[in-house]
């Protein structure tokens, strides 16, 4: 409780969704910053690094970072789960579940990254999207 995860710069849909996650399931109080990744040897103890080369929640195999920690934190909630498969195949592009919802949900974030240059203020916007979608029970 109460870390902050940190990712890399200009945040899209792997790390938006798994911010979301993280607020919502897992450490409702994280914070977030933003590093290259060639910085991501000076974290110091209380930081938690996702999404990124070497970072404690990353890709594994052929799961996206927001499968892993869903997986590392045991969440089974069934629309987190829709989610899940919306942001696997958006992410590594391998159409794994084959789910439509995907392209208006990726126009969207993409508007949301275009018009938007703070990688904070991007991040939160995407972190609504996925509370909408949540509670839209997809």
């Amino acid at each position: 409780r109460k870390k902050v995860w940190v990712t890399r710069h200009r945040p899209f849909i792997d790390r938006m969704a798994s911010a979301w996650l993280v607020r919502r399931f897992v450490d409702i109080e994280a914070k977030f910053r933003f590093i290259d990744e060639k910085d991501l040897v000076k974290l110091t103890s209380g930081e938690v690094a996702f999404d990124m080369q070497g970072g404690e929640f990353t890709h594994h195999g052929d799961l996206c970072t927001f499968e892993v920690i869903m997986r590392s934190f045991g969440i089974k909630d069934k629309a987190v789960r829709k989610i899940a498969e919306i942001v696997h195949d958006l992410d590594l592009k391998d159409d794994k579940y084959g789910n439509a919802a995907g392209t208006g949900i990726e126009e969207v974030l993409t508007g949301i990254r275009k018009t938007v240059k703070d990688d904070a203020d991007m991040l939160e916007k995407g972190i609504a999207v996925f509370e909408m979608m949540y509670q839209s029970r997809i």
